[in-house]
């Protein structure tokens, strides 16, 4: 079985997000950093190069495969800042209440458990927080600590 890319890294968190170019995108990652933090009240920690994670979990696959992850995180990448929430994709309850709340969202696109978001000016910071309020405490009750 192939060991996991992504893992805790000892990077400071503050130190990675000062390198964040261009100067809006940091702005922008100052920003979800300072959502994150509110809503979760765990400390984040780099997870890889390039992921600031907040809390983690363990599980194992039905396969038997041992997993240890980030509960929910960002990257602040060029293109795009990529915010992984999983709590409502392992949730079916929270799918109807997800939807809803993307379509108060504003501009964003979607991938399996990511949310994608080019500029914060594009959405609804308010609906932002609601959104990762709601996937924490999905992974919370979904994986217990």
């Amino acid at each position: 079985m192939a060991d996991p890319k992504t893992l805790p890294a000892q990077a400071s968190v503050a130190a990675f997000i000062e390198t964040v170019e261009p100067e809006a995108k940091r702005r922008d990652a100052e920003v979800i950093d300072a959502i994150f933090r509110r809503v979760t009240g765990a400390e984040p920690k780099m997870w890889g190069p390039s992921i600031i994670g907040y809390g983690e979990y363990r599980t194992t696959y039905d396969s038997g495969r041992d997993v240890r992850s980030l509960r929910t995180g960002f990257s602040p990448r060029k293109a795009k800042h990529s915010l992984y929430l999983m709590g409502c994709y392992c949730d079916e309850t929270g799918r109807a209440a997800r939807e809803r709340q993307l379509a108060r969202l504003g501009k964003y696109s979607l991938g399996k458990s990511c949310l994608y978001i080019n500029r914060l000016a594009d959405i609804d910071l308010v609906v932002l927080e609601e959104i990762v309020a709601d996937d924490w405490a999905a992974m919370q009750r979904l994986y217990p600590e």
